[in-house]
């Protein structure tokens, strides 16, 4: 279900879901992959698309409607990435390879039903957002997914299969972005309430 006046096909910007560039856990790489999707292809202006990292200060964040999730249960992630597409009507809606909702979801429906609420949540559990243009995030960002690696070397999942993303200046700045501290990184850092409010319906 698309809001009113925004049908499916003039909303969607990315590939279909199975077709998407996908590897389970690296769900900053996959939306890095929706940009250069995007930029490509040129779906839209750039200018309309931004990712958007969800974390806090403890890497303790709830997110319901996840593929992994069981029942009705959240799954707890330490970061969360998905792709935010404002078109021009200012209509939102979100991109998440990992949720069960549809893709694209409009953003006020998976605002209410993978993010829900922070008012009854302790307060370690309580989201930000770090929301960052697509342009600043296909030249900025960089992993060499050490992350993901055990002290042993090995993979706690595994890898994708292309090689890592890299810029001239890093290899590796990841905890720049999902650091919620605003005075590091790039992109504008939100509470859920004031992400939520700057971005939803009007």
């Amino acid at each position: 279900m698309y809001e009113e006046g925004v049908s499916a096909e003039d909303s969607v910007v990315a590939p279909l879901r199975e077709r998407c560039v996908y590897t389970r856990c690296y769900c900053e790489e996959n939306v890095w992959k929706l940009c250069e999707y995007i930029k490509d292809q040129q779906t839209c202006s750039m200018d309309e698309v931004y990712a958007v990292f969800i974390s806090n200060e403890r890497r303790t964040i709830p997110i319901w409607k996840q593929k992994s999730s069981r029942g009705d249960e959240p799954v707890i992630w330490d970061y969360h990435v998905v792709l935010l597409h404002l078109n021009k009507q200012g209509q939102g809606f979100i991109y998440d390879l990992d949720t069960t909702l549809p893709f694209p979801c409009p953003f006020d429906v998976y605002s209410r039903e993978a993010f829900r609420s922070d008012l009854f949540l302790k307060p370690e559990f309580r989201r930000k957002m770090r929301v960052i243009p697509a342009v600043t995030y296909l030249q900025k960002f960089a992993s060499d997914r050490s992350h993901m690696k055990h002290s042993n070397g090995t993979w706690r999942m595994p890898p994708p299969s292309y090689p890592c993303i890299e810029t001239a200046e890093s290899k590796m700045n990841l905890d720049d972005f999902i650091s919620m501290d605003a005075s590091v990184g790039w992109g504008e850092v939100y509470k859920l309430s004031d992400f939520v409010q700057h971005f939803g319906a009007k």
